[in-house]
């Protein structure tokens, strides 16, 4: 007996997980004090490593051998023929046709607000019209259209390939095993990474950029597909299939209509990645808003860039908001039977009147020029008015920025000194000057704490992977601006997420504005903070904060929620005050929400940091930005978008195992 008590004495001596993690930590540290600036792996910006010069010969050899390889000219040519065909129609329908496009402002307007109506509601469809009307009064209508094109025809063949494949996944287990990885690991990858070797096989332009923005957006259709597949009840795929159905069958007649609702969310959602991807796509030539506003970012024109990060908003509204409705409508109710002759008599004569009045606005946007090319200005009683806005939203911002530089700029100018010099010069410092190999073993360390052999093993591979880039010094200065700004989300997210957990008002209130955020695609969060904080890495970290912060808000606010309701009371009861009962008793229930909170918040403050190049973040972002701006340093470009990706994995891989961890052990402590 006395021997099992020494045993067991010993056992509860033993230190926790938490506590190595900090004597690791600490041990890395005293490391950084003895061997600091040495094994550092320091590149300078212009220089490039061996493996820099192979991917750029690569290239090279690509390029001269691209008109006389088979597997280029019969594979990845047709590709790219095909979808520049696809593309190059589609904007000749909308925006540039001989010399007018075939279906002109009038037309498009008209049609858009007929879909968004048949989708959802008259209010849909005003806001449609509006919407896409008020696009050419910014000046910008051809540029709406031509990205308006490249989205079309990525989603139509982002959703002719991922709705099979979600189907399939969700209805064979092997098969969602072997995908799964597969989609998480492309929506792992930032949006920058998907740019740089796809111009290797696909060059430049508007079908590279069709095809990248493809490749991005089909994941979530497939995912979410797959997802409304399974949840189809499955005693009705049974009753269906003991009445003598076959698997044709009952998918068609049972699991399609039933999944209906997630199938038209999971296109929602690729819509909304194909508009977020085809505006950096501007990168590799793409035309349309992203253009306009990667001009405007650098020339450092704020005016410019919020006109056309506008444009975006809009038009992600209205798609959204039509999707959205389509979503609704399909799980509404169908009148009663009785009633059903009548309802779809009239149904049928409105939407006949309507499918006219389009009819005959594509009519006019054919056979007259002021129905065609988006008109700027109107002649009333022989006076022309000038109706554009969009040089007046310029010269207002622009003029605002002006104002905001001369009566905050001291302020922000300091919160950003302070910050850069107290906290993130300090982190970053400790990152890119420590040895590599001590850095490299302390993610291996916190890894196998996490999540045991196989994380650790993952992670070891992947760090060595990253030092093998020639790029270790610019991943450690990312992954500084990464970590400080991901502390500051969380930090917002826990603050307000409990709010909102708490309050069912301010849920109310905070949620729509959370909800309008996630609609706006990575660039347009640049814009405000450029005119704020000017081009420089800062820039990037707020930006970033701003675009993560709305998804680690929304779970911790769920999991505060969800924290049972009987807890909270006996807590009350016991004469716990509010800070108490947060502090003590939701928080800690919720810490599986707040390790969840904090992975998707790493992820997402990873994508935008790398988007944060274009405004002076530097490090990784800037190189992949400079890999397509100089042939010579493509090698490092796609060497970084390689490193981008690396380090996504690790912080991932790290963060899951972490959340896995604590969920499993609340799970456990419930039941106890």
């Amino acid at each position: 007996m006395a021997a099992i008590t020494a045993t067991a004495s010993v056992v509860r001596r033993r230190p926790g997980r938490l506590t190595l993690a900090g004597l690791a930590v600490l041990g890395w540290v005293l490391v950084y004090a003895f061997f600091r600036d040495r094994h550092t792996l320091f590149l300078h910006t212009a220089d490039v490593t061996g493996l820099h010069t192979w991917i750029g010969d690569l290239r090279s050899w690509v390029d001269e051998h691209r008109s006389s390889s088979p597997v280029f000219m019969y594979f990845f040519d047709t590709i790219r023929i095909s979808m520049r065909s696809l593309v190059t129609f589609l904007q000749g329908l909308v925006s540039q046709g001989n010399p007018i496009p075939e279906i002109g402002w009038l037309g498009v307007v008209a049609i858009a607000a007929f879909v968004a109506w048949l989708s959802g509601n008259l209010k849909v469809a005003a806001l449609a019209a509006v919407g896409f009307t008020f696009l050419g009064l910014q000046g910008l209508w051809q540029e709406s259209m031509d990205t308006l094109a490249l989205v079309a025809a990525a989603v139509l063949v982002s959703l002719l390939v991922g709705i099979p494949l979600g189907v399939w996944a969700g209805t064979s287990a092997r098969f969602n095993a072997v995908v799964t990885p597969v989609l998480d690991f492309m929506q792992t990858m930032p949006t920058f990474v998907y740019l740089a070797p796809l111009t290797l096989f696909f060059l430049i332009g508007p079908a590279s950029a069709a095809i990248a923005t493809m490749i991005y957006a089909t994941p979530p259709v497939i995912r979410i597909t797959a997802h409304g597949i399974r949840t189809v009840p499955s005693d009705t795929v049974e009753a269906t299939r003991s009445l003598g159905a076959t698997s044709l069958q009952s998918l068609v007649k049972v699991l399609l209509p039933m999944a209906r609702r997630t199938i038209i969310l999971g296109i929602n959602q690729t819509m909304m990645a194909a508009l977020s991807m085809v505006t950096i796509a501007a990168l590799i030539d793409a035309p349309g808003l992203g253009k306009t506003v990667l001009r405007s970012l650098q020339a450092l024109d704020v005016g410019a860039s919020f006109n056309g990060g506008l444009a975006i908003v809009i038009m992600a509204i209205v798609l959204d908001r039509t999707a959205t409705a389509a979503g609704t409508r399909a799980r509404s109710p169908r009148p009663a039977a009785a009633d059903a002759p009548v309802w779809w008599r009239r149904h049928r004569v409105h939407v006949g009147a309507a499918a006219a009045g389009v009819a005959y606005s594509v009519y006019l946007s054919r056979t007259y020029v002021w129905a065609a090319e988006f008109p700027t200005a109107l002649n009333l009683g022989g006076r022309s008015i000038d109706i554009r806005v969009g040089d007046l939203i310029t010269r207002r911002t622009n003029i605002g920025n002006a104002w905001v530089q001369d009566h905050f700029g001291d302020f922000t100018r300091g919160l950003k000194n302070v910050v850069s010099r107290t906290v993130l010069d300090g982190l970053q410092q400790l990152l890119t000057l420590t040895p590599w190999y001590a850095t490299v073993a302390l993610f291996i360390v916190l890894a196998a704490l996490a999540g045991g052999r196989r994380v650790a093993a993952i992670v070891a591979v992947c760090m060595l992977l990253l030092v093998g880039t020639g790029l270790w010094w610019d991943a450690m200065t990312t992954l500084a601006a990464t970590l400080l700004a991901t502390f500051m989300v969380v930090s917002l997210g826990v603050v307000v997420g409990v709010w909102m957990g708490r309050s069912a008002g301010a849920d109310r209130a905070i949620r729509p504005v959370l909800d309008a955020a996630q609609v706006m695609p990575p660039f347009v969060y640049l814009v405000p903070f450029l005119a704020l904080f000017e081009a420089t890495r800062f820039t990037s970290i707020i930006a970033a904060v701003v675009y993560a912060a709305p998804v680690a808000i929304k779970i911790v606010a769920d999991g505060i929620r969800g924290v049972s309701a009987a807890t909270v009371e006996a807590a009350t009861a016991a004469g716990s005050n509010a800070w108490q009962i947060i502090t003590k008793v939701q928080l800690p229930m919720a810490r599986s929400s707040l390790m969840l909170a904090t992975n998707q918040g790493l992820i997402y403050v990873l994508a935008m940091v790398v988007v944060g190049g274009l405004v002076g973040g530097g490090a990784l972002g800037y190189d992949v930005v400079a890999g397509f701006n100089q042939l010579g340093l493509y090698g490092k470009g796609l060497a970084a978008g390689m490193a981008i990706v690396l380090l996504g994995i690790v912080l991932d891989r790290v963060s899951q195992a972490a959340a896995r961890r604590v969920g499993g052990g609340t799970r456990s402590s419930g039941k106890e």
